[in-house]
């Protein structure tokens, strides 16, 4: 390289407040092509994730509704029919990542006025508390109905907590929820079964252990994964209850 060649090459100097015509050129050209390529980046990378989902708080259709607090083991809500609207039971949480089991526990089958907010994803819904009342004008003589059984299935999915994958969170599932999941469900979150194939139109179910009673840490080594399980379901009103034989489920992938 001679000499006249490097003396006539655009060159860059910090301390000269001036960039050279072709370097300034090349570096838009570069910023412009490195912007774009890093947005088709992103745009192929997102397009290989599931959907979220439509899932969400339904802050304004704020739920106000008089009926009894039951533990079906985790807490939910009965409310009695209203004319041509069937009885409903709906699960229920607290703010945050906590569960109700105390309001629950204190008002245990009493008639109450429950207020809160609906967090709603297809046919799930589950109520954020926003307050519990003790109420005279509940309703009179109204008997919840006892579970209808349906028998035992083997269903395949994934354990997931009810309120983030109703909606406060998206997608609410899959391994990287994992861990929010497994704070919501120590907080008493109710956890629920999302399964691939429907028992009676319905794909989501909250679960107990197969005596009907509360999970404990034998879930935590599931969440998040695909797997198979065992277990009696049941109808409550409009939820389904599914009753898994944790003994019986294997990992699928």
């Amino acid at each position: 390289m001679t000499w006249r060649q490097t003396k006539d090459a655009p060159f860059y100097v910090g301390y000269l407040n001036a960039v050279p015509k072709p370097l300034l050129v090349f570096l838009s050209v570069f910023a412009v092509c490195f912007a774009g390529g890093m947005g088709l980046a992103a745009l192929a990378l997102s397009s290989t994730q599931n959907d979220p989902g439509s899932g969400g708080f339904q802050w304004g259709n704020r739920f106000e509704e008089a009926g009894l607090l039951e533990l079906r083991p985790y807490p939910v809500f009965r409310v009695p029919a209203d004319g041509t609207t069937p009885a409903r039971t709906y699960m229920l949480s607290g703010q945050g990542k906590r569960g109700v089991f105390g309001p629950a526990k204190a008002n245990k089958e009493t008639p109450v006025n429950l207020r809160g907010v609906p967090v709603n994803r297809g046919d799930l819904t589950m109520i954020q508390i926003g307050k519990v009342e003790a109420t005279e004008d509940g309703p009179t003589g109204f008997q919840p109905s006892d579970p209808v059984p349906l028998g035992r299935w083997k269903l395949s999915g994934e354990i997931c907590d009810g309120k983030c994958y109703a909606g406060a969170m998206r997608p609410g599932r899959g391994l990287a929820h994992k861990a929010c999941a497994d704070l919501c469900l120590t907080g008493g979150i109710p956890p629920v079964f999302v399964s691939t194939g429907p028992v009676e139109g319905r794909t989501f179910f909250l679960m107990a252990d197969k005596n009907g009673n509360l999970l404990g840490d034998e879930i935590k080594d599931l969440l998040a994964l695909y797997i198979e399980v065992e277990g009696d379901v049941e109808r409550l009103d409009d939820l389904m209850v599914f009753k898994a034989d944790l003994a019986t489920a294997r990992i699928l992938k």
